[in-house]
């Protein structure tokens, strides 16, 4: 048994014994002890006053008193008014460190057929640009949080929902059809996405010209700026094709489907490549072009029951106001639907195809209000999540040099800042000399392991809900909080791991004696480790990957401070070596597990 949980069950048995009354577990409160108090646990005493009738201070006093009598895990005490501050007896971390051992999984809860099903959605790219650092900062959250879901138990299906159709898809079409020449990703040696990407840039390009020239014209006929902005930005030639194009994929015009089924082909094959060197993957993949409808037959379903109403001019809206919002349009006149249409179209077809439980949307906080609308809709329309769907809402990233603006070509491309990482990391390892004795391959594997480490580190590591500045100097460091920091310490633990398994003359063996020696170090590191399990559900309960990130860091610059403190293969002891191989092996597991949680790999030497 956990010394915490020990210890809530003697809390609650002296309880009773002096006071007469039974305590739910939940009234027991344990905490770490404050660094400037003697103790390792501190007890509050506050919850149990009405029962004892007393001062905090004779409370917390009787209740140590039994604490020391009757559970082995309590060596000695001492009170701090309404606080009781708890010495945990070395035994006790003994079979703490023992426990923590023997468990590959420490920390993680596996889930069974009976778990709730959570369906996680993220990344939802548009099919007409590649992927971006927005999007790798959406992709990181969320297959960050798929994994420590699954830490916690839950069942997860990672779903992703592709933007293949509207008028941005139509303009990089027309765009290729008129300046493309046939180009292909093969004849070109682009990866499809920027490939349509350039067109999409080349479509904004030609269109603001065509604007410019239309609002001189409209300026001579004595139009306004702002009259003759507005006309020109409808009437330009450019935007009316795309319009008409639109028109055509809707009517299923097989010239225009074939162009966007090969443009998309190529596209999704792009995806993929950038997908696969982050790390990530879906379970299900829906498509918009399949979903708006679904969700036009929806919303004519909650027609009819009375759930939207239809305007004169044939419009469809749904009125919050009685939920403190406005009328939400849900098809427009001519019988076309919106984004909100797509997403419960969306919800429809996941529901049929999954017994979800939860689902989590990982969308932009521009979305905000998006979201808390769809969750109404989606309830009031007899999805049993609905009113509970969760937004992950994130912040943006930028850079130090601004935003990103998709249509001019200025966006940060995922592809190109991967690629950057890695070579940042080669580079500055090389620089420090950590890449003697490798071969080239070797080499190689650590620059894009480390690279990609530092990436995902320094997104993740940021309060989710807060905007940030992503600085790809300031990640790629082996001090701080940084990715290469937790690695390299990992490598290190690993690199001591090897040298004992070579020295004949060390044996670890399968369970330290209870009386092994441990100095208040050591105590802490271990009870350092036993944190990580409620890291993992924090994070769950929270939806919170900083705080595994943080977690990892706090564990690894106590096991560095530590190391410096204290030799491992050259103890004093053989009892004291053995001993903090077992700590140095196991906060090694920790950092691995808690660094996949993040989607990040650990090299084993650097």
């Amino acid at each position: 048994m956990k010394i915490e949980a020990q210890i809530c069950s003697s809390v609650i048995a002296a309880v009773k014994e002096l006071y007469g009354q039974d305590v739910p577990a939940q009234t027991v409160q344990l905490q770490k002890t404050k660094s400037n108090f003697e103790g390792n646990l501190t007890l509050v005493v506050f919850p149990f006053l009405k029962i004892s009738k007393k001062k905090p201070e004779e409370t917390a006093q009787e209740i140590g008193d039994m604490l020391v009598k009757g559970c082995a895990a309590v060596s000695s005490f001492n009170v701090v008014k309404g606080f009781l501050n708890l010495n945990i007896a070395r035994s006790a971390w003994i079979d703490l460190l023992n426990s923590i051992d023997t468990d590959d999984n420490f920390g993680l809860k596996i889930a069974t057929d009976s778990s709730p099903l959570v369906m996680i959605e993220y990344s939802s790219p548009n099919t007409n640009k590649p992927l971006h650092l927005g999007h790798v900062r959406n992709n990181l959250l969320g297959w960050s949080l798929a994994r420590i879901m699954e830490a916690n138990g839950n069942r997860v299906v990672k779903t992703n929902i592709v933007n293949d159709r509207g008028i941005h898809i139509c303009k990089s079409m027309l765009a290729w059809l008129k300046w493309g020449n046939g180009e292909t990703p093969q004849s070109s040696g682009k990866k499809g996405d920027h490939l349509i990407g350039d067109y999409y840039v080349a479509f904004d390009k030609h269109y603001k010209e065509q604007c410019k020239q239309l609002e001189a014209q409209y300026k001579a006929q004595g139009m306004s700026d702002e009259e003759a902005e507005k006309k020109a930005a409808t009437e330009a030639p450019l935007m009316k094709e795309a319009h008409e194009m639109l028109v055509k994929w809707e009517q299923n015009d097989p010239e225009v489907r074939a162009l966007w089924q090969k443009m998309n082909t190529w596209v999704y094959a792009g995806f993929n490549e950038t997908y696969d060197k982050l790390g990530v993957c879906f379970d299900k993949i829906y498509y918009e072009s399949d979903t708006y409808l679904v969700g036009k037959a929806k919303v004519e379903e909650g027609l009819k029951k009375g759930i939207f109403m239809r305007e004169a001019d044939n419009s469809v809206w749904a009125d919050l106001t009685d939920d403190g919002l406005d009328r939400k349009l849900l098809l427009r006149s001519d019988g076309t639907s919106v984004y909100m249409t797509q997403d419960i179209g969306t919800a429809t077809m996941r529901f049929r195809d999954f017994p979800i439980d939860k689902m989590i949307y990982v969308v932009g906080n521009e979305q905000n209000y998006h979201f808390q609308v769809l969750s109404i809709l989606l309830d009031r329309l007899g999805f049993k999540w609905g009113k509970e769907l969760v937004h992950f809402s994130y912040g943006m990233v930028e850079l130090p040099n601004g935003k990103m603006k998709s249509r001019e070509g200025t966006v940060v491309d995922a592809d190109d800042l991967i690629a950057g990482m890695v070579k940042e990391a080669r580079d500055t390892s090389d620089e420090l000399g950590k890449f003697k004795d490798m071969s080239e391959e070797e080499k190689r594997e650590i620059a894009r392991i480390v690279g990609l480490g530092a990436l995902k580190y320094f997104i993740l590591k940021v309060d989710a809900r807060k905007n940030m500045l992503f600085n790809p100097e300031e990640s790629i460091d082996f001090n701080g909080n940084t990715g290469p920091f937790i690695q390299y310490t990992y490598a290190r633990i690993r690199s001591i791991m090897r040298k004992a398994d070579a020295d004949s003359h060390i044996a670890l063996p399968e369970k330290l004696d209870g009386n092994a020696p441990l100095n208040e170090k050591e105590i802490e590191l271990i009870q350092k480790m036993n944190e990580f399990e409620t890291a993992v559900a924090e994070a769950g309960n929270n939806y919170n990957p900083a705080g595994i990130a943080n977690y990892c860091y706090e564990l690894t610059k106590d096991f560095n401070q530590f190391y410096h403190d204290y030799s491992i293969l050259s103890a004093n002891t053989e009892e004291e070596k053995i001993v903090r191989l077992v700590i140095a092996k196991n906060v090694a597991k920790i950092i691995k597990n808690g660094m996949d949680l993040l989607g990040i790999e650990v090299p084993e030497r650097m």
